[in-house]
């Protein structure tokens, strides 16, 4: 039974207003059920051999796909550890920084701040490469080795999606 003065079907204008959701999240999938009507909005994500990134930093780095998105019926809990775990480049030695969780990247704490880390930079251990932003929180990643970073794929202020390649760190040689 429909409460009195709600509609149960959706206009068009409230399922514009959810793309637009979408869009400005960089939420992969997105279902609204209203009544026995139910919308299922899914963003297409381009894969991460069409990114463009700049020549002076392409590098030879493992790439691990990303795994499925869960459903909303079906969530499995990882440890974040688990997630971020660095993917290595076997024949460089290269380690891939991955992006944890799906969000607004930033490299920097506030616009006016310097940036984190930048191509070059000698990083250590616990030392914040950047912030995901998701859900109004703000998510520090952090290196989790030694050494330089040699790549840095994704612009300020760019949504990112779960698993998608942050940054290429060099280990330093022991």
């Amino acid at each position: 039974m429909v409460p009195p003065g709600k509609n149960p079907v959706m206009t068009i204008d409230e399922i514009k207003e959810l793309i637009q959701v979408v869009n400005e999240t960089g939420i992969a999938k997105l279902m609204v059920q209203r009544g026995e009507n139910t919308v299922e909005i899914t963003r297409a994500v381009a894969p991460a051999q069409d990114r463009v990134v700049p020549l002076s930093t392409v590098l030879p780095v493992a790439v691990s796909p990303a795994p499925p998105v869960p459903s909303f019926t079906q969530v499995e809990s990882t440890p974040l550890e688990q997630i971020a775990a660095p993917v290595v480049d076997q024949t460089l030695n290269d380690v891939q920084v991955s992006s944890p969780i799906v969000g607004t990247y930033y490299d920097a704490p506030a616009p006016d701040a310097p940036k984190f880390v930048r191509v070059g930079d000698r990083v250590e251990p616990k030392q914040v490469l950047c912030i995901i932003e998701s859900m109004k929180l703000m998510n520090e990643i952090e290196a989790e080795i030694s050494g330089t970073v040699v790549a840095k794929y994704i612009e300020n202020g760019r949504p990112v999606e779960y698993g998608e390649a942050l940054f290429a760190i060099r280990p330093s040689k022991l």
